[in-house]
């Protein structure tokens, strides 16, 4: 069962990045929806039916606003993306997780655990972990910004590499696995 109204005038457009082809999807308000990687896009049309039912996307350019902010955040203007405007589906839970996602300072992880704690839900860190990997908007919603408790990358739908590619980006020293 859809969690929210479909969205006015969806439209989505695949954008060239350092490591590899984004879609990302936005409304008519501008609001971004999605960005996932391209290869990923049979997950990402399952996510939507989940969170709207059947929607049809058009084809288009990405906004002018959206697209520079992506274009600036990979050329090194990491904050760029703080504000895009973002709109999702989703539960009230995976909403709260989301939101707090977007206060994880660039350059900086934390835990799931430490997440689940500051929403006030410290034993709830599989909940969160879920809604962590349930993001329709990867890269600008920061899930790549969670880690394990002990240091150690976790599961991110765009791939190990592509997190450990955007953490190092964004100034975080990683361990390397012995």
């Amino acid at each position: 069962m859809p969690t929210a109204k479909p969205p006015e005038g969806l439209a989505f457009d695949r954008l060239s990045t350092p490591i590899g082809e984004a879609l990302v999807m936005w409304d008519a308000d501008g609001a971004l929806r999605v960005f996932d990687w391209t290869e990923y896009e049979p997950r990402m049309q399952r996510q939507l039916v989940r969170h709207y039912g059947p929607v049809s996307p058009k084809s288009g350019r990405a906004p002018k606003t959206l697209s520079a902010a992506l274009e600036a955040y990979f050329d090194g203007e990491i904050g760029r993306i703080d504000a895009i405007r973002c709109a999702t589906g989703g539960t009230p839970f995976q909403k709260a997780v989301w939101a707090a996602l977007r206060t994880i300072p660039a350059g900086t992880t934390w835990s799931y655990g430490g997440l689940a704690a500051r929403l006030g839900h410290p034993t709830a860190v599989r909940a969160v972990g879920l809604a962590n990997g349930a993001n329709p908007i990867g890269l600008v919603v920061p899930c790549h910004r969670v880690i394990g408790a002990d240091g150690s990358l976790t599961g991110y739908g765009g791939g190990l590499e592509r997190k450990r590619w955007l953490l190092a980006h964004e100034g975080v020293a990683l361990k390397l696995a012995a």
